[in-house]
């Protein structure tokens, strides 16, 4: 499927109306219509892409999350995560054929398509903790989910077998009853659901003894769930038709997930950045060290210069989170700390005062004779 922007897929500025996207996904959809263009795989696909689009556009939920995060925050589009994907010719029908008011603009076949199937099912929602480095490089997971599946005995028509269905005597396998009334303007006709059969077309006369003609049963799925890199905690992804299966026949719901990050030991997040608080003892800062420090992926090594006061802050570029829907990566920020011991030996209370008594003392340019009171001290400090 294309990944062509959704908004220009439909025509219209990314302010659009829910009417305005409405009538502009009806106009789309009737002129790459398959009852229009009969064998045109070129307008079948433009048909499904104009389903994707309209489908995620008119979900207030779903538009937000696309209009912040792109093609990334909906895992990419078909076949992943909040688009059409691998939606089948009667599954749009079925999903979006209401729009034209009983049928498509009065196309047999979209009207045809639409039958037979039962209600949607609803989605599934589950939570997914990941830890940083499954956010910060993106992770397949297989999960299994309790759900409602399709019958298998009956391959979710409800029947018990292929004699058990027969087309509704009432609508005549149209799903809909047309009534004519008098008023004083002349005879007037309206189109209303079939009160028998519920607007599937057709009647099951003898029920599946597995799911008793529902169609479907309470089971439970392996699926496979592609995260992006950069997702954030609080962020809900959606799997098309991977929620409960569909009322005989019907279109399955969606899978939403919601993401949970795991409490790092070291580090904290900030948007793209990570943080980290560096302690340091008074020596390391007057003097100058190198140290190591924990990353996402890792370890780093940094240099502390002489003289760093407490609160300084170094940057580690790039060793933050990326942008789910752009390029580059946020930094790393090493916050230092200094601590001072709570107990000290009397050598040490000593070798203190001689510093501080020191008129001229400067961490930064250090006697030989001063750095030996940092020795005796060092244990002190760490």
């Amino acid at each position: 499927m294309s990944k062509r922007d959704y908004y220009e897929i439909l025509g219209v500025s990314k302010n659009a109306t829910e009417d305005e996207i409405k009538k502009a996904y009806r106009k789309v959809a009737l002129k790459y219509h398959p009852d229009r263009n009969p064998d045109d795989k070129e307008a079948e696909e433009k048909f499904k892409e104009a389903a994707e689009a309209y489908e995620v556009l008119n979900d207030p939920q779903k538009r937000q999350q696309y209009d912040q995060f792109g093609h990334q925050g909906m895992g990419g589009g078909a076949g992943g995560f909040g688009g059409a994907g691998g939606m089948r010719m009667e599954d749009i029908f079925s999903q979006f054929g209401d729009i034209f008011g009983g049928g498509f603009g009065g196309f047999g076949g979209g009207a045809q398509r639409s039958r037979g199937t039962g209600s949607r099912g609803s989605n599934t929602r589950i939570k997914m903790k990941l830890n940083y480095q499954e956010i910060a490089e993106g992770v397949q997971k297989k999960i299994k989910i309790k759900k409602q599946v399709v019958c298998d005995p009956c391959s979710g028509s409800g029947a018990k077998n292929s004699n058990a269905v027969k087309t509704c005597n009432t609508c005549g396998g149209t799903g809909q009853q047309a009534r004519v009334t008098n008023t004083f303007l002349g005879q007037m006709q309206t189109v209303t659901t079939c009160s028998t059969c519920h607007g599937e077309g057709r009647v099951v006369t003898d029920k599946c003894n597995h799911c008793h003609g529902n169609g479907r049963v309470t089971g439970e799925e392996t699926v496979t769930i592609d995260i992006p890199a950069g997702v954030q905690e609080g962020m809900q992804l959606s799997m098309s038709g991977k929620g409960n299966a569909g009322e005989r026949g019907g279109r399955a719901g969606d899978l939403l997930i919601l993401i949970e990050e795991e409490e790092h030991e070291e580090l904290t997040r900030e948007g793209r950045d990570v943080h980290y608080v560096l302690p340091l003892s008074f020596a390391d800062v007057s003097l100058g060290t190198a140290v190591e420090v924990p990353t996402i992926d890792g370890k780093a090594r940094i240099t502390i210069p002489a003289r760093t006061h407490s609160g300084k802050v170094f940057k580690l570029r790039g060793k933050g989170f990326p942008e789910i829907n752009g390029y580059g990566k946020g930094d790393q920020l090493v916050q230092v700390k200094v601590w001072t011991p709570q107990n000290l030996t009397k050598e040490e209370k000593e070798a203190l005062n001689v510093l501080k008594n020191s008129a001229n003392f400067n961490p930064g340019k250090a006697t030989k004779k001063e750095k030996g009171f940092f020795e005796k001290i060092k244990d002190a400090f760490n």
